[in-house]
Formats: structure tokens, sequence, C-alpha cells
């Protein structure tokens, strides 16, 4: 598993779970197109991009292009970093059919190949351990009202408003946002803030 300090940015879910067994990064969803009618997360990835820097990997298809290429448009500050996958024909297994270009996305690549395709990226390896490096924790969201308790939606979307964060981001995104952006003692300061 390598740890790499850059955020990811993919398309999908499927290509995050093709990520994660190979990567100590916080990863991304674009959930395609749909990124650019959310303003916030656009925010949210500006902010990333100067705290952390951003690598992304989109599928080798046109539509992969136009995202990788509105978003390095959209972020003019901070680091970017562009992860390229080849072209191959066929189709991801959990599909019937091709994709309309008939190749190969991000899930559907060998991990050696999505290995290459990071290293090439010139990725920062993280000196911190495996999933050590933020030390938010779901119990920490717990304990502090941020999640699984009455008022925790409210509290979650107060703490995302002053983060520049999309209101109705889940506890599981939030946390990771977290991590990604924040020390421990800073986020205690933000929980402080929403609290008052």
């Amino acid at each position: 598993m390598i740890s790499i300090n850059e955020v990811i940015i993919v398309e999908g879910k499927y290509d995050k779970i093709a990520l994660e067994p190979l990567v100590d990064a916080t990863i991304i969803v674009t959930d395609g197109f749909k990124i650019f009618k959310e303003p916030e997360r656009i925010a949210m990835l500006r902010a990333l991009a100067k705290k952390r820097g951003l690598l992304i990997l989109t599928d080798s298809d046109r539509a992969g292009f136009v995202i990788r290429g509105r978003l390095t448009s959209l972020i003019s500050e901070g680091t970017i970093k562009h992860a390229y996958i080849p072209d191959i024909a066929g189709r991801e297994r959990r599909k019937r059919e091709p994709s309309k270009e008939g190749k190969l996305g991000v899930e559907g690549m060998t991990p050696e190949t999505l290995s290459r395709a990071l290293i090439r990226a010139g990725i920062t390896p993280s000196d911190a351990p495996p999933k050590a490096r933020g030390g938010i924790t779901k119990a920490r969201l717990y304990a502090d009202g941020l999640s699984g308790s009455g008022g925790a939606h409210e509290a979650r979307a107060r703490l995302a408003r002053m983060c520049g964060l999309p209101e109705r981001i889940s506890a599981n995104a939030l946390l990771e946002v977290l991590n990604a952006l924040y020390t421990p003692e800073e986020y205690a300061e933000l929980v402080k803030t929403v609290k008052e």
C-alpha cells in the first residue's frame, strides 16, 4: 500500500473502490459531471489543492478528459497533478456493454497499471503511517455531536458551512475531508466555534 499525500480525484465510486486497496490516501468522487453543479464541492477541492494538492485520475475517454480539464481550469491555486491510464479496449466486469468509446475506465485497470499511473504522476509519498494521518475518528464525530445523534445533521451542516464544504455532506465524507484539511487540534477549535 502506498501512502500518498495528495487527495486523489476520480469520477465514480467504482473507481474509488479499485484504488482503495492500493493507496492510503483521501479519495474523492466527482460523480461524473454532477460536481460542476455543486459550487461548495468545488470550493472544497480548492481548499484541498492548497493544503495537500490534488491528483486527478479520470478515465481515458472524452468525458474523463472534459472533467479533468474543467477541474484544472476551476482550481487555479494549489497543486494539481495528473495521472493517466492507458487506452485499453474492453468492458468492466460489472457492465453488460462496453463504454461508448469501448475503453476500460479506471475501475477496469489492473492494480499494477493503476500503481504505475500514480507513480508516473509524481505522487508525494506521505511519512505518516497508513490511516493515522488525521487522527479524527468516527467516535470523535459522535462524541462531538456531529454523527449518530439528534441534531447531528444540523451541527454537521454548520461545520460544513464554516469549512466551505457542502452542507449535505455525509458523516463519512466529512470525516475524510476533515482528516485531509485539519489537525485534531484545529478540528477541536472548529467544533468549539460550531457549538457556540
